[in-house]
């Protein structure tokens, strides 16, 4: 028998042989096998472009079709990459090799992301994961395109670390890897296309108002596929869980799991976003269910009182809540009424106000939130015909569960009523509460402030987009500037990265339309800056869209 590894050198193919038995036969690899594996790994340059190889390669990568899917095909991914194998198969794939990512969420380096994206899609087609990502679980059972899947995982930020953008830059270079590994035209394509659109579901759902119909039907526009809106969404729950525990939570998930079904309902010929009106008229109905006790006239009070916006944002349990809660506040003639309600199953709290609604409304509740320790996920403000505002909030604790202990909701309760009526000094409690939370390590980390503005995103608003270091009070400095600016805010939507927070707002002038004057415009820039200012950050940046192409989160 020849010396141990010598067979490697002439026959570099073994390399990946060896893996496949290892698996097949369910045996660990001995010391022995991985060092000849790391001393022959330059013959993997042999193997580039041979379909023997790519077979191999994409078998240990993928299983036949499911058949090996519980050995983990991240296992064997991990070994060519730690062995240097992969880095001299995929040339692509060794400039990501032990290559940093610099922000506060990544805790890996992008090589070991990517295995890891891998390894949760292996645990969710072992069904490990129904709990926290049931519909990502359900979907890997029936998928026509698994191959294509896998390696999408493997090359999605194969183009980080060369500028400008890694999805289309990445999108490219999928072009030309997925023929050299053994996919087919059509895997190619779709492997292209997953790689250039892979954040497009997480940044929509965290970012966009997905009540808005324009939202959704860009979506199903650019989607098309069933298929394909499948793919995305495992590909985005692989991606998410590969980051780090803490980008992953009970609310995220539920936000990706309605965005998934409105799209899906486009694309099976379901009901058509545009049919707004039908829309309402059927989520009334469906609220009438609850209320068929009511008397007639309190059910049409209630029926007037939403905008079509507030009828297409919440289920009919949750209308029927709602009228329940207006309904009691109008016959006691509440000034404030304030109703929390626990969700675990999401890991957030809902809280809905219902008051007169005023100019900086949003703001002082904002603030009042933040004082009582809890953030701020997401919220959906909406003004009613009797000139009421029925605003609702999504908070967490700050260790990203639901904010549900008795003892700080009955807290929560009165510093929203002090903040409401101008008994509470909101700036001063925000600092105390800020310097409390925030120590001397992460004050003094830098993210430069950064202010988006869009008016292509929404057919009715316009679009802000603000970035800057997360802290207690920042969504209530945010949003006292944009009132000060006299705007109106439709909806919010409130994402953390690390300490980095990226707030969405939707916005109209006091005469209901979007912002387009140039001199407005900039004005409420540089009031938004300010807003985000804090004692340690360097010189903020305004961007306009298409003035510099927005920087993607990973």
């Amino acid at each position: 028998m020849s010396a141990p590894g010598r067979q490697f050198g002439h026959h570099p193919i073994a390399m990946l042989r060896i893996l496949q038995v290892a698996r097949d036969r369910a045996l660990e690899l001995h010391p022995l096998a991985l060092r000849a594996l790391i001393r022959h790994e330059r013959g993997a340059i042999q193997l580039r472009g041979t379909p023997a190889a790519a077979e191999l390669f994409l078998d240990l990568l993928c299983g036949r079709d499911g058949e090996h899917s519980r050995a983990g095909g991240a296992k064997w991914l991990a070994v060519l990459n730690e062995t240097g194998f992969l880095g001299r198969y995929i040339p692509d794939w060794a400039r990501i090799v032990g290559q940093m990512q610099f922000d506060t969420y990544h805790v890996f380096t992008v090589d070991e992301h990517t295995i890891e994206a891998v390894r949760v899609l292996n645990a969710l087609e072992r069904g490990e994961l129904a709990d926290v990502a049931p519909i990502a679980s359900g979907l890997v059972e029936d998928l026509q395109s698994r191959r294509a899947l896998y390696v999408a995982t493997l090359l999605h930020d194969i183009a980080k670390g060369r500028g400008g953008d890694h999805s289309e830059l990445g999108a490219e270079l999928a072009i030309q890897i997925g023929p050299a590994i053994g996919l087919s035209a059509e895997e190619t394509e779709t492997v292209s296309w997953l790689v250039l659109h892979h954040l497009m579901l997480s940044q929509t759902a965290f970012k966009r108002d997905i009540d808005d119909p324009k939202t959704i039907l860009d979506l199903a526009d650019t989607i098309q596929s069933p298929e394909r809106l499948k793919l995305l969404l495992v590909l985005t729950v692989a991606d998410m869980r590969a980051v780090s525990a803490k980008v992953w939570n009970g609310w995220k998930a539920t936000l990706l799991r309605e965005l998934y079904s409105r799209v899906a309902d486009v694309l099976a010929g379901g009901l058509a976003t545009t049919e707004r009106d039908v829309r309402v008229a059927r989520a009334k109905e469906a609220a009438g269910h609850y209320l068929t006790d009511w008397p007639e006239a309190d059910r049409d009070f209630y029926y007037g009182v939403g905008y079509p916006g507030y009828w297409l944002s919440f289920d009919p349990e949750t209308h029927a809540r709602h009228a329940r809660l207006i309904r009691d506040a109008e016959r006691r003639g509440a000034p404030l009424t304030v109703d929390t309600e626990p969700l675990p199953s999401r890991a957030v709290t809902e809280v809905t106000i219902y008051t007169a609604d005023h100019a900086g409304l949003f703001s002082r509740i904002a603030g009042a939130l933040a004082v009582a320790g809890a953030s701020i996920v997401d919220a959906r403000i909406h003004t009613l015909t009797n000139g009421s505002a029925l605003d609702t909030f999504w908070i967490q604790d700050t260790a990203g569960g639901a904010f549900d202990a008795p003892h700080r909701l009955a807290r929560l309760h009165v510093l929203i009523d002090q903040a409401l009526s101008g008994r509470l000094a909101l700036a001063g409690e925000i600092r105390r509460a800020s310097r409390a939370l925030l120590g001397r390590r992460m004050r003094a980390i830098h993210v430069p402030p950064r202010v988006v503005v869009d008016n292509r995103a929404s057919n009715t608003h316009t679009v802000l987009e603000v970035n800057g270091r997360d802290r207690p009070g920042l969504l209530h400095d945010v949003t006292a500037a944009i009132s000060e600016q006299g705007l109106q805010i439709a909806s919010a939507h409130v994402t953390t990265y690390g300490v980095r927070a990226v707030d969405v707002f939707y916005v109209k002038d006091v005469f209901g339309l979007k912002i387009e004057n140039e001199r407005k415009l900039a004005a409420l820039r540089k009031a938004l800056l300010a807003a985000l200012q804090t004692p340690d950050d360097g010189t903020p940046e305004a961007v306009l869209p298409g003035r510099r192409k927005r920087e993607a989160a990973a």
